[in-house]
């Protein structure tokens, strides 16, 4: 058995994938730094490189350990939302609660812009192609269950055309320095679905 595969050494590898976590959030993969998550994490510098074989190693980790917790709270607004009919409205903010999280007051348009540099950012770093798309998968498969239990049933064709709607909505707004991306694609999503699903 090795240390790091101790109970100790364990908590200590999760400890620095945590703080990668919370700096890839906080400010981008330019943020995700040995010194900066060994200080965050509070352990010695020399532990990130005995944790991990290299920062793009660690990199992933954060991405994987961020995204299954995006995951997770999307799954647990699932179980807890009943199945029935909704309004537009509603569905919108179910549908940009899964894409951009949820709202963050003075910060959500921080928070939104620094989302989407990292989904930009993934096409420099070919290591995360395979993590991101299987992260993206399982995202498109709970946005269609949340769709579903509000009384719209969409293929993932239709899933996909949903998406891009937020995702061109947003940059758009960022590009435009808009303060309120949110409202941009909530606007935006609110045409589509009224054309799209006219009774609901």
């Amino acid at each position: 058995m090795t240390a790091a595969s101790t109970p100790k050494g364990e908590r200590r590898r999760q400890a620095l994938v945590e703080a990668a976590a919370e700096l890839l959030v906080e400010g981008g993969f330019d943020a995700v730094r040995h010194r900066a998550v060994a200080e965050k994490a509070g352990l010695p510098l020399s532990s990130t490189t005995y944790y991990f074989d290299s920062l793009d190693e660690l990199v992933a980790a954060a991405v994987e350990h961020h995204g299954r917790g995006e995951l997770v709270r999307g799954t647990a607004l699932l179980a807890a939302l009943p199945a029935r009919p909704r309004g537009i409205d509603a569905v919108i903010d179910l549908v940009l609660d899964q894409l951009l999280g949820p709202p963050a007051g003075e910060r959500d348009a921080e928070l939104v812009l620094l989302r989407y540099e990292r989904l930009v950012a993934t096409f420099r770093r070919p290591y995360l192609r395979p993590l991101m798309h299987t992260l993206g998968a399982e995202l498109r498969g709970l946005l269609r269950q949340v769709l579903t239990r509000s009384g719209i049933e969409m293929d993932a064709r239709r899933v996909e055309h949903l998406i891009a709607v937020v995702d061109g909505a947003v940059v758009n707004a960022l590009i435009e320095i808009d303060p309120d991306p949110r409202a941009a694609a909530s606007r935006m999503l609110h045409e589509f679905l009224t054309r799209s699903y006219p009774t609901t």
